[in-house]
């Protein structure tokens, strides 16, 4: 028995050393890579499905073919041991400053991916994958890892139903992945027991399900940022206690911010930014003793900091921008300035409304890199306490009260700083002639600070510098020919608003700067050629004449890369050169207020880029500018007022230049008549076409100006960004009462027509009184005859009405007393008659509104009436006697008479009193038949 145990426990102990050996050369063999074990062919033929359905213009996946071993190729990571494929990551990776989106995959996700039943890591972020996520991705039942992120938006889901069966799932990224469909979005996710991050920013997300706990409670980060829930913060984010990352930016959430909040002690980065928060900024913050990120800006609290933020001593970033606190800034230092000093590298208070002085203690934080305090109300000087700041990077003072001198003391220690914000307030540069700075600038903006008279010799030093805004800082001297030289450095050059004087040198250099504004200044001579790209030039408002022929035409076989050219109010002459064609990226033109002769040149009908033209005060003639410029489809703003186009305005108008929205002919010797197609422009907004010969009725089908029906205050005018510096890209002077009137930021919302000084005739249409957006619209010294159509009150923005010098008749409708914006007012020189309507708007317009008609009431005599009586009459009898009288028939007769007499004879002989009565009549009749519909 004992040799039976004893020799099974020999076998017993060689099979488990056989055992061992085996393993340990097995380790052996795979370590020294001897038995390599290749991709799986099924995973292969996976692979091989999933990247026929991709396009790959950068050929990325260019290892990915035949029968090679699938876990060498890009992307793609396998098991040593069993081959199978554990990782695919495909994310795109923005590695140069020259990739580009054609370097990502496009396509759609092949359903064949389910086969990789070992996938642990999926990552197919920031390509250009499109269409809905397939479901068979919910059978990858190991994945820990899925990144769907940043697919322009046109990767989706209805239901993520999918996600429940991923239990091992730790990250989720699915961020830019249209979920708006998906309404059980956090009941699905909600059972993924093991997950650590959560990110689904910017997904279309608009509510959160019913549910008081989340199973995921070891989530770490959790991003929703980005999405429109328009609710409170749900009350299940406050038992991830385990949270360290926060983000509910742009969200959409509202209420106060809840106390429950502050049980999420593991915070470090904590975002409710761009959200209707309405509460005052909660003492909770001060139980996140790890917070190192907190961003609250653009919400709507109401009061202060609290004193208890102050323990926040691990605090790094602090944003709270754009929140109304109107506290004064020493309090605000006071509480900042303890622990939470040593180490705030960010502090951003801007637009704030904060008020006080800006005091030494700003010195203390020695770590910080970026302070933006402005857009606020801060005054006086800049503390000298400003130069201790030695880790200064970004310094933004912009747009505040503070005035007092800025030496060179203010900027001893700021080795480090590389811009610089001071524009817009009332501060003297006061510094040595030779300074020479501690620090190299990229951005330095002193708009409207007293720099000169003379050109800053120190920025000489900068070389770094790309952005400069020296503009309106009464710099009056010539720019230095060792500026002129710098100019390659630059990006965008700002000088306007001073009193710059001299010539511009020939600009040879080949650099490339986006916008060089020299405008407004008094700069002279001839526009010299420049060979170097710029973007936008503006030299408007200066003094410079001759032709500008050999600036357009230098370099004829180049094409020019610029989109804005200002050169208006100079003395240039002589006719447009035709060489338009090396231009054909231009977007704003503006040549007006010039001497320039001629006609168009017919090369500016290749402009396809072309949005505004602006030709006005010229002496420009020939045929109407729409023949010259028929290929630019793009045109949207077209002022060629005050020149001498001579033809009519063709019929093709509104199919060649669908998006035209400001018009402006004015001052011109058009003739013809005004045709219906005209009206094809439905997004005309501005349109002015006074001072011509035109005649015809006008057009009824006025009404299909869409954007004169309704207006949109969320319709924001055309900007153009060159760096920090944001430009309007249309601006226009409007003609009212003889005035011009200059709109540019506002111009969107400016609704007018202007048909004045022709010879239109027939009735007003009224069609017209349908454009209730219409702010004004001036008739005037025309033909026009009839009434003022009666529901005129209809257009409840007006502001400013011209009917004089004209043939109306008849009353003036008393619907135009609704109109409660109306401040202009001219009905004089007509026909017409009647009682002025009684309102206190109307009543406020002097007499001179209503001279040369016939019309009584205020500011004119009341009407009065007055009644004859007829004279007794004699009447013979019924039976002939004739010293019997019938009374009945005396009664009758009598009755007829004053009835008649007392009645039609008035209005007969008085014309005032016969149009009262018919006003009545009308009115009454109105009253009847609105009443009658109302109850039909």
């Amino acid at each position: 028995m004992k040799a039976d145990m004893m020799s099974t426990f020999v076998s017993f102990f060689f099979f488990e050393l056989i055992i061992v050996t085996v393993t340990i050369n097995v380790n052996i063999s795979f370590s020294n890579g001897s038995s390599y074990v290749g991709c799986i062919q099924s995973e292969r033929q996976a692979l091989l499905s999933f990247k026929q359905d991709l396009t790959d213009p950068s050929n990325r996946l260019a290892s990915w073919v035949g029968d090679g071993d699938c876990c060498k190729w890009t992307g793609v990571v396998c098991n040593n041991l069993t081959g199978h494929v554990v990782e695919l990551n495909l994310q795109y990776r923005w590695e140069s400053a020259d990739a580009d989106e054609m370097s990502m995959l496009f396509g759609k996700i092949n359903p064949s991916l389910h086969n990789l039943k070992h996938l642990i890591h999926l990552d197919l972020s920031l390509n250009n994958f499109e269409g809905m996520i397939p479901p068979q991705l919910g059978n990858l039942s190991n994945l820990q890892f899925l990144n769907l992120s940043y697919n322009s938006y046109e990767l989706y889901d209805e239901n993520l139903l999918w996600i429940s069966n991923l239990s091992s799932l730790k990250h989720l990224d699915l961020s830019d992945v249209d979920l708006s469909k998906a309404s059980n979005w956090l009941l699905n996710i909600n059972s993924l027991p093991s997950l650590v991050l959560l990110r689904l920013k910017h997904c279309g997300l608009q509510h959160f399900s019913q549910m008081q706990n989340a199973n995921f409670s070891s989530l770490t980060t959790l991003d929703l940022s980005f999405n429109d829930f328009n609710f409170f913060i749900p009350s299940w984010v406050f038992g991830l206690i385990h949270l360290d990352f926060l983000d509910l930016n742009f969200a959409s959430l509202e209420g106060p911010i809840p106390y429950r909040l502050g049980n999420l002690t593991s915070l470090k980065h904590l975002d409710l930014s761009l959200n209707h928060f309405n509460s005052s900024i909660p003492n909770c913050f001060s139980n996140f003793s790890r917070l190192e990120y907190l961003s609250v800006r653009g919400n709507n609290f109401q009061g202060k900091i609290p004193r208890s933020m102050e323990r926040l001593c691990n605090l790094r970033s602090f944003v709270i921008s754009n929140v109304n606190l109107n506290q004064n800034m020493t309090e605000i230092l006071e509480i900042l300035s303890g622990c939470v000093a040593n180490r705030l590298e960010l502090l951003d208070l801007s637009g704030n409304q904060i008020f006080g002085h800006l005091t030494g203690e700003v010195g203390q934080f020695k770590n910080l890199e970026f302070l933006y305090i402005d857009e606020n109300s801060i005054v006086g000087p800049i503390p000298h306490s400003l130069g201790k700041l030695s880790s200064i990077k970004y310094l933004d003072f912009s747009f505040n009260k503070l005035n007092g001198t800025v030496s060179e003391n203010h900027f001893a220690n700021l080795t480090r700083l590389k811009d610089f914000d001071a524009s817009q307030n009332l501060l003297t540069l006061k510094v040595n002639f030779y300074w020479v700075p501690p620090f190299q600038l990229e951005s330095l903006n002193l708009r409207s600070c007293l720099v000169g008279p003379h050109f800053p010799l120190w920025l000489r030093s900068q070389k770094s510098l790309y952005d400069l805004d020296i503009s309106n800082a009464k710099i009056s001297d010539v720019i230095p020919s060792w500026f002129w030289k710098s100019l390659s450095q630059f990006t965008n050059l700002n000088l306007s608003h001073n009193q710059i004087y001299g010539e511009i040198p020939p600009l040879t250099d080949t650099s490339h700067i986006s916008s060089l504004d020299l405008s407004s200044n008094k700069l002279s001579g001839l526009l010299p050629p420049i060979t170097f790209d710029v973007n936008a030039l503006f030299l408007s408002n200066n003094a410079l004449s001759g032709s500008i022929s050999q600036f357009l035409c230098f370099g004829v076989n180049e094409s020019k890369s610029m989109e804005i050219l200002k050169l208006e109010n100079n003395f240039f002459f002589g006719e447009l050169p035709d060489c338009w064609r090396i231009w054909q990226y231009i977007v704003v033109l503006n040549l007006g207020n010039n001497k320039f002769t001629g006609s168009l040149p017919t090369s500016m009908r290749i402009l396809s880029s072309l949005r505004s033209l602006t030709i006005h005060k010229n002496s420009l003639s020939g045929i109407t500018p729409f023949v010259s410029l028929q290929n630019c489809s793009n045109l949207e703003k077209l002022d060629a007022a005050e020149n001498q186009f001579v033809g009519y305005i063709p019929r093709w108008i509104g199919e060649r230049f669908p998006s035209m929205k400001i018009l402006d002919l004015r001052s011109n010797k058009l003739h013809g008549i005004l045709p219906v197609e005209f009206c094809h422009l439905a997004s005309l907004q501005i349109f002015d076409i006074s001072y011509n010969n035109l005649s015809g009725s006008i057009p009824r089908c006025i009404y299909n100006f869409s954007k004169m029906v309704t207006l949109n205050s969320q319709e924001t005018n055309d900007m153009y960004y060159l760096g920090n510096r944001i430009l309007v890209l249309q601006d226009l002077f409007l003609v009212r009462k003889g005035i011009d009137y200059e709109y540019s930021t506002i111009l969107n919302l400016v609704r007018a027509i202007d048909l004045s000084s022709n010879n239109f005739s027939g009735e007003i249409p009224r069609e017209v009184t349908s454009l209730a957006a219409l702010q004004s619209l001036n008739l005037s010294h025309n033909s026009l005859t009839g009434r003022i159509p009666e529901n005129v009150g209809a257009m409840r923005d007006m502001e400013s009405i011209d009917f004089s010098s004209n043939q109306l008749s008849g009353e003036i409708p008393h619907s135009i007393s609704s109109l409660t914006f109306l401040s202009q007012l001219n009905l004089s020189n007509n026909n017409l008659s009647g009682k002025i309507p009684s309102s206190t708007q109307i009543q406020g317009f002097d007499a001179s509104c209503f001279t040369g008609n016939d019309l009584c009431g205020s500011p004119f005599p009341n009407c009065t009436v007055t009644f004859e009586t007829p004279g007794p009459e004699n009447g013979v009898g019924k039976d002939g006697n004739e010293h019997e009288v019938d009374w009945f028939y005396v009664s009758m007769a009598l009755g007829f008479i004053v009835g008649f007499w007392g009645l039609v004879g008035p209005l007969l002989i008085n014309r005032k009193w016969r149009y009262m009565y018919y006003g009545f009549l009308d009115r009454l009749w109105d009253k009847i038949y609105f009443a009658v519909r109302k109850y039909r």
